[in-house]
């Protein structure tokens, strides 16, 4: 397996939108694979294609402490089921170091498929929900600092351009 480069704000490369996926093949099976082992070396619970610059409609996710139990979501698109928002500290492989309060709804249904190409649904809530929520908006081309207000983000931007600079 390969450890794929993670894309980090503001490239403007986590603004694309991603494609739906049409192939499952073993190309497929191998980005999937690859994402998986990305996202467990970074030490993240989420990954989308749109972070490792492949533009498909791909997320993979791990909550659980023992990180044994992945999760692949393919096309995924989700319904808002309970109105009510719950706040989490959200980080983001993409945007490293940083945690800020992000507001989204409790639970949703999620509409997706896995890579056998199988139709499927959930009912996800807690950090489940607020994870998958935060994955699909990058297949959107949405990070979490969209949520924040102008300042923080700029604050956030500059940093990590600085950042960028010194390790360049």
């Amino acid at each position: 397996m390969t450890i794929l480069q993670i894309l980090e704000f503001p490239d403007p490369r986590l603004r694309k939108m991603a494609a739906p996926v049409t192939v499952f093949d073993a190309k497929l099976e191998v980005l999937i694979n690859d994402m998986l082992e990305t996202m467990y070396e970074a030490l993240g619970i989420g990954l989308a294609a749109t972070q490792v610059n492949v533009h498909k409609r791909l997320l993979v996710l791990d909550i659980s402490e023992e990180k044994d139990s992945p999760q692949v979501f393919i096309n995924p698109t989700y319904e808002v089921i309970e109105d009510e928002l719950t706040e989490y500290d959200e980080g983001c492989l993409s945007v490293p170091g940083f945690y800020e309060t992000v507001a989204r709804p409790s639970a949703v249904r999620v509409t997706a498929v896995d890579k056998q190409g199988e139709s499927f649904q959930l009912e996800a809530d807690g950090i489940l929900s607020t994870c998958i929520q935060h994955e699909i908006d990058h297949l959107d081309g949405k990070l979490f600092v969209d949520y924040l207000s102008a300042l923080k983000r700029q604050r956030i931007r500059s940093k990590l351009e600085k950042d960028h600079k010194k390790s360049a």
